[in-house]
């Protein structure tokens, strides 16, 4: 595999800008997990070069602060987990012993969808914590879940490893019901490869090409009309896990077989940059989205870019919501730009968010458009941060209708979609708060943290309480006088300027919001940045809808607080292991009348850091929708006009 290749893993709009590179040589770094050496004759290079890569997850250390916290919370967490349970259907599937008591939820021994998380998404977790945080000792058990999963693909005798039986597949090709075999199959076959790539686990591997051949072999004698109503049955990233798998071989039946996966009804509109989106599960078809961008590096084929750019252009300006979340009761249900009418109690779902950070990424590297990383720094802050407790239980939903509250899983009889897309992104906050070209850092979030420029032989250290603190401290350590670039994004909610200083000094010039800041210079060690970046109120109208309005400081958005009156724990936690959300309440309560026409200039700041109140109709207490926790709340409030 090459460095390049590996890159795309390891850290986990302007079309033109990007095409200047299509004939470049890559980007190549070495990573410390596996020898690129020894894997370059086997892997492929990528046939796009992308304007910027992330650092690989190896390289970047969260300092103390929110995000942090929620790591460790998250990491605790997987460690609670006991192997034994995770493995119990995958043994029983295979016919060997079953020592431990299965888990619950949608890992029941009777759940169609078993083996998603335990063989799936917790292996992907386990090895994005180890890259993260350097944790050995889960690495270790993940390394021991991999062993044993290996022996049940060993007892399966045909490369098959799942959690339920293969009849299942049976029943797919005769178009009887099922639910989402090769969904599940791709969280086993992403785990396995994140295992390989984060750890260095050769079985690992030899798992995940023993399930794609698996998967290519049963697939031979399907035609292409039947594969196409196959694939109306989601099945989740098996395009991209196929193209991955691809990419660290070298191997082209995979990326044959990937082919197969591809639902040319689903990519033709977008290809033709058509929106007929509506009607469609969410998070079903975002990752074949990501798919498309996979194969678009793989291949260089420019169409699966028109069909990844076009998408995400659509859903971040056509159907998003003011936290940058998308869907409502799991789907798009209207035409673009008519979101009125859809706040409910099952909108937005927390997978479609992962999922969109995931794209984003990709978008970004190609790019290098801040107006990618303005979106990915709304989404991770309002969609993704707050829906994990201090136990480390995850959301499914965010509810955005007035007078709901937040509902996380159980520990161990849940395990939700949105159970396993959480434990992945709480284990790799550092993901892409930097990335590099040549010879620039482009700081894209600000997070407090410490990457190490290998290549160039410099630290960065970012220290900051932000949201908390209006800005960044920047301090660069180099053991010699170094050359290169800082990128600081200014976001597109700086309108009120900012300053900038370096080792105390301010700097004549800014940036305007939505731009990249640059500060080239030879640097030396102890050298320091502070960025200012004054935050304010603004108002972010529902598409479709103006008199709704979300009030907004910075990047986050407010919620009002409505009180915790008649909340019990079972309202707030799944005690059944079969409810996505508390049922039986009284219907959402109307959004809160402000007696005003936009919502920014009828809020003023209280004493507490980031709390505001209304000046105009009820009074209302407001927070940074991540701090809500056991109250109801309303992110939109009803204004006078539009």
């Amino acid at each position: 595999m090459t460095s390049l290749t590996r890159r795309r893993f390891l850290a986990g709009s302007t079309a033109a800008a990007a095409a200047s590179l299509l004939n470049s040589h890559p980007l190549l770094a070495q990573d410390p997990v596996v020898d690129s050496a020894a894997e370059a004759a086997h892997g492929v290079h990528e046939q796009v070069a992308w304007m910027a890569e992330p650092f690989p997850l190896t390289d970047v250390r969260l300092l103390p602060g929110i995000f942090y916290e929620q790591q460790e919370i998250n990491q605790a967490y997987l460690h609670t987990l006991d192997n034994d349970s995770l493995l119990w259907s995958f043994r029983k599937t295979a016919g060997l012993p079953t020592p431990g008591t299965a888990y619950g939820g949608w890992e029941a021994p009777d759940c169609e969808l078993r083996g998603h998380f335990n063989g799936g998404h917790y292996l992907s977790a386990v090895a994005l914590t180890y890259a993260s945080t350097g944790d050995e000792a889960l690495r270790d058990k993940g390394n021991a879940l991999v062993a044993e999963l290996a022996k049940c693909q060993a007892a399966n005798s045909n490369g098959y490893l799942s959690a339920y039986p293969e009849d299942f597949f049976d029943r797919l090709r005769k178009e009887q019901p099922v639910w989402a075999p090769f969904y599940t199959l791709h969280k086993i076959l992403a785990g396995n490869l994140d295992m390989y790539v984060y750890c260095g686990n050769q079985q690992a591997l030899a798992n995940a090409e023993g399930l794609a051949n698996w998967i290519d072999h049963w697939a031979e004698g399907i035609s292409d009309a039947q594969m196409a109503r196959i694939l109306k049955t989601e099945y989740g990233g098996t395009m991209e896990g196929l193209l991955n798998l691809y990419a660290l071989t070298g191997k082209k039946q995979y990326l044959w077989l990937s082919h197969r996966f591809e639902q040319e009804q689903f990519f033709g509109p977008l290809a033709a940059h058509r929106d007929e989106l509506k009607g469609l599960h969410a998070n079903t078809h975002v990752p074949k989205v990501i798919g498309a961008a996979r194969r678009y590096e793989l291949t260089g084929e420019d169409r699966y870019r028109q069909i990844s750019e076009f998408f995400w252009s659509q859903i971040v300006n056509e159907r998003a919501y003011a936290t940058g979340g998308t869907s409502n009761f799991e789907s798009w249900r209207t035409d673009p730009g008519e979101l009125g009418g859809e706040l409910s109690i099952d909108s937005e779902e927390c997978c479609v968010g992962y999922n969109m950070l995931k794209l984003s990424r990709h978008v970004f590297g190609w790019t290098t458009d801040p107006r990618v990383m303005d979106y990915y720094e709304r989404v991770l802050f309002n969609s993704r941060l707050g829906t994990q407790d201090a136990q480390g239980l995850k959301m499914y939903y965010l509810p955005l209708a007035a007078g709901y509250w937040k509902y996380f899983n159980s520990p161990t009889r849940s395990f939700w979609c949105c159970t396993g897309t959480g434990a992945e992104e709480f284990a790799k906050f550092a993901d892409s708060i930097y990335f590099h070209d040549a010879n620039s850092i482009y700081v894209n979030l600000f997070i407090a943290s410490e990457v190490n420029w290998k290549q160039k032989g410099i630290r960065l250290r970012q220290e900051t309480a932000f949201p908390e603190e209006q800005g960044t401290r920047l301090t660069v350590r180099a053991p010699q006088p170094t050359e290169f670039a800082l990128q600081l994004r200014i976001p597109y909610w700086a309108t009120q300027g900012g300053t900038v200083k370096i080792n105390g000094e301010a700097l004549p010039v800014f940036a305007r919001p939505s731009s990249y800041l640059t500060l080239k210079r030879t640097w030396r060690d102890g050298d320091r940045v502070e960025l200012a970046l004054p935050m304010g109120l603004h108002s972010s109208p529902l598409l479709g809808d103006r008199t709704l309005q979300a009030a907004m400081y910075g990047p986050l958005v407010l919620a009002a607080r409505m009180g915790s009156d008649g909340l019990t724990h079972e309202m707030q936690y799944d005690t059944t292991g079969k409810d996505l959300h508390a049922l039986g309440d009284p219907k959402a309560a109307p959004a809160p009348e402000l007696g005003a026409s936009d919502v920014a200039a009828a809020l003023k700041p209280a004493d507490a850091s980031l709390t505001f109140t209304t000046t105009a109709g009820e009074h209302r207490e407001l927070v940074p929708l991540y701090k809500i926790s056991g109250e109801r709340y309303a992110v939109y409030f009803k204004t006078q006009q539009g």
